[in-house]
């Protein structure tokens, strides 16, 4: 059984909390994440809810 999906609803609304930069969905390692166009934290998507928190993102490696 596959994750849920975030809908393309929610991602046309949604912006990052840190800077309000666009977000684009991605997949790595089989988990979904949402990656700030703007100042590039990466959050994570559990059970296809985006968590939107800045102290639960991360930068790129």
């Amino acid at each position: 059984m596959s994750a849920p999906e975030v809908s393309p609803e929610l991602l046309a609304i949604i912006v990052c909390p840190s800077c309000k930069g666009e977000l684009t969905l991605s997949t790595t390692d089989g988990a979904q994440e949402l990656t700030c166009g703007g100042c590039g934290l990466i959050y994570p998507v559990r059970d296809g809810i985006p968590v939107l928190l800045v102290d639960e993102a991360h930068k790129p490696a």
